[in-house]
């Protein structure tokens, strides 16, 4: 069992940056592709950066994606923020070889905003 906490988000103008921090406890953090998703009102989760698939080409040159495995976190580092990236964020971790071990945060609210 992984259970992940975010953090970091926030209200930030046009331009401006955040960078979320998702905490995972449990074992074997390692073992896990980590992602980060956010969904937007009325839209669909989208894939926005993996540490295994790279990113989304809307987020390309702006976001990264890292890992600290001595800490079980990632982060997403978000530059160059635009309105259209706001949205909740959500971390996922899923495990590279085993089916079904697929874990969700419960998501960090980022508005973009002047």
């Amino acid at each position: 069992q992984v259970q992940l906490v975010e953090s970091g988000g926030g209200l930030v103008q046009p331009g401006g940056s955040l960078r979320l921090s998702c905490a995972a406890s449990g074992s074997g953090f390692s073992s896990y592709a980590m992602g980060w998703y956010r969904q937007a009102p009325g839209k669909q989760r989208e894939l926005v950066a993996s540490t295994n698939s790279g990113y989304a080409d809307s987020v390309k040159g702006r976001f990264t994606i890292s890992r600290d495995n001595a800490k079980n976190t990632v982060y997403l580092q978000m530059n160059s923020l635009k309105p259209e990236d706001t949205a909740v964020y959500y971390c996922n971790a899923r495990h590279i070889l085993l089916r079904g071990y697929d874990y969700w945060g419960q998501g960090t609210q980022v508005t973009v905003s002047s």
